[in-house]
């Protein structure tokens, strides 16, 4: 009976060897897929990120552009209106210089017109 116990014991062992054997390849297998998987994932994120990045540095420059453009068009404007002022006001010292009578009595007309509507 001994040498039946015996004989098994290589078989058994030889046996336990080959399952360690497969399941430390199907480990090793997992593990690497695994690892491949999350790279992969990995890669797509940071693609991702990337894409995002680029969009929204795009998307300041287009503001900053715009906001320089309206800057710009707001300074125009106020040149062009402080201009038309200039030019009004040298009409109205014309006007003064030519007609001193007639621009006091306006102005005083002008005077008493506006204390009557700020009184009530």
């Amino acid at each position: 009976m001994n040498k039946q116990v015996e004989n098994h014991e290589p078989i058994a062992a030889s046996r336990i060897d080959e399952r360690a054997e497969q399941i430390k390849q199907a480990t090793s297998s997992a593990v690497a897929s695994t690892k491949e998987s999350v790279e992969r994932a990995a890669d797509h994120v940071e693609e991702g990120l990337h894409r995002a990045t680029d969009k929204a540095a795009d998307a300041a420059h287009k503001a900053s552009d715009k906001a320089a453009q309206v800057s710009e068009r707001g300074r125009e404007v106020y040149d062009e209106t402080m201009d038309r002022a200039d030019a009004w006001l040298e009409q109205a010292r014309d006007y003064v210089r030519e007609k001193p009578v007639q621009s006091v009595a306006i102005a005083l007309g002008a005077g008493w017109l506006l204390g009557r509507i700020l009184r009530r």
